[in-house]
């Protein structure tokens, strides 16, 4: 990793602690997982999931 990739992450914006997060307990490992979306995407989420579906349908 380039010292350049790490200073964009170090100097990128934590996540807001208020956003929804999925809480999900697997044995004595807690995992908190939280989304957010693109703001230029133009593909739906729905069509992402259609997307999805048809190529992994198509590597079997």
């Amino acid at each position: 990793m380039s010292n350049e990739k790490m200073t964009q992450n170090a100097t990128a914006a934590p996540a807001p602690e208020d956003r929804p997060a999925l809480v999900k307990k697997i044995g004595k490992t807690t995992y908190k997982v939280r989304v957010h979306f693109s703001t230029t995407s133009t593909e739906t989420m729905s069509d992402k999931i259609k997307r999805m579906l048809k190529n992994e349908v198509q590597q079997m």
